[in-house]
């Protein structure tokens, strides 16, 4: 990905001198930071109203355009940072901010009066949650859970500042005042940006893939549409001729057990065994 800025030769806004002898009897004067952001400010207002003048697609606005675009692209870095952690090239999340820069330049009003930096903000950096959400992210994880991984973030990143060590899961726990399960749950939600090929070998321990270790395949599920049939058929029939298979197949008893438990002949107790498995026989949908 790549974005092109041409240079800007629109009119420099100079850097303000510290008022001298001023009103409450002293010097104001700002920080280089504060400073720079300023002189920034001061010169996106003088080419905004610029840029209202001119008229679309002429070279004159597209110039006036690109030094909008340059003078605040330290916006669009500030705004990059916030998504260090992912993993991801900088470099592209600060192209896929600019897009939102952009898009936030096109869309402006000054008349408004609404400062630049407050307006394009919520623009970039829903940009580049769109693009982690749309071309990064390939396992899905709850809103809830993905806005608490961002919690965890941040306080691991201030808890190791302030400790100058990795905090453990109780620390986190204890700051944002969740559980260490919650906690646990979103370090593994942050984890989820990069789906892993089953087929593909483990790197560093010569292991096979995942595929070739997620178990076997268990032979007693060829028998479970069987079974489940079995158990509607059993309830079809007489209360004693499901005791009697019960006693037979469940229990283990031979027919001669059974008639003795049930006071019957085995003669009379094959026969209705029998005649159970002729109807149950005649009720199968599958062998049918």
């Amino acid at each position: 990905m790549a974005l092109t800025v041409p240079a800007s030769t629109a009119p420099q806004v100079p850097s303000q001198e510290p008022a001298a002898g001023s009103a409450d009897g002293g010097d104001r004067v700002l920080s280089p930071a504060k400073q720079r952001t300023a002189d920034t400010r001061a010169l996106t207002q003088v080419l905004f109203g610029q840029l209202k003048q001119l008229t679309v697609g002429t070279p004159e606005h597209s110039r006036v355009r690109a030094a909008l675009i340059e003078a605040n692209l330290p916006l669009v870095r500030y705004a990059a940072a916030r998504f260090r952690s992912r993993n991801e090239p900088m470099e592209d999340v600060v192209q896929v901010g600019t897009i939102g820069l952009i898009n936030a330049i096109d869309r402006f009003d000054p008349d408004r009066g609404v400062q630049f930096p407050t307006f394009a903000m919520p623009t970039v950096v829903g940009e580049i949650k769109r693009y982690f959400r749309d071309n990064v992210r390939t396992v899905h994880v709850p809103r809830r859970l993905h806005e608490l991984w961002v919690q965890v973030t941040s306080a691991t990143e201030d808890l190791t500042t302030a400790f100058g060590r990795s905090p453990t899961t109780a620390e986190i726990a204890e700051r944002l005042r969740i559980t260490e399960d919650e906690v646990l749950a979103c370090i593994e939600a942050g984890r989820s940006y990069h789906a892993t090929s089953l087929e593909a070998a483990q790197e560093g321990d010569g292991l096979p893939g995942l595929l070739d270790r997620l178990g076997y395949e268990d032979p007693a599920l060829d028998g479970v549409e069987h079974r489940d049939l079995v158990r509607h058929l059993l309830v079809q029939l007489p209360e004693r001729e499901q005791r009697i298979l019960l006693l037979r197949y469940y229990s283990n008893l031979t027919q001669s057990q059974i008639s003795a438990e049930l006071g019957v002949s085995q003669m009379h107790v094959s026969r209705l065994l029998a005649r159970s498995f002729a109807r149950l026989r005649s009720a199968n949908r599958i062998e049918a």
